[in-house]
């Protein structure tokens, strides 16, 4: 698995958190757990299709990381034309309240639109004065 964090760093300093994003370290790691968690098995083309951004060559990439970490299994069915299913393990599954957690705090200040993303205080909350 690439670890880009890792290569900055000889040790975790934040771990566990430090530990943690290493293993979501990617681009659409994130994006496939969540629909792995949402909708269960999937094949590759129906990943494909659920994230039309990414290119198979990177999808690929980011299956094995993420099969070599022991988050995502592939079970090949030998069968013409070739079937692979992608779930997550066990281990995998563990990660829903985070993947959770990252959707409910998009839903809550992330705002979409006109080409660009940006973190955003909803009118509704006020902020906590340090006092």
């Amino acid at each position: 698995m690439s670890r880009p964090r890792a290569k900055l760093i000889d040790y975790f300093p934040g771990c566990p958190v430090e530990a943690t994003l290493s293993f979501l370290d990617g681009k659409w790691k994130g994006v496939i757990l969540h629909h792995l968690l949402e909708e269960g098995t999937l094949r590759f083309n129906e990943l494909r299709r659920r994230i039309p951004a990414v290119t198979q060559r990177m999808l690929t990439k980011q299956l094995r990381e993420l099969e070599e970490a022991g988050l995502v299994s592939r079970t090949v069915h030998a069968v013409v034309p070739p079937r692979v299913d992608y779930d997550l393990t066990p281990l995998g599954k563990t990660l829903e309240p985070v993947i959770s957690a990252l959707r409910l705090w998009g839903s809550e200040h992330v705002m979409c639109g006109d080409d660009q993303v940006s973190a955003v205080m909803p009118p509704q909350q006020k902020v906590r004065s340090a006092a």
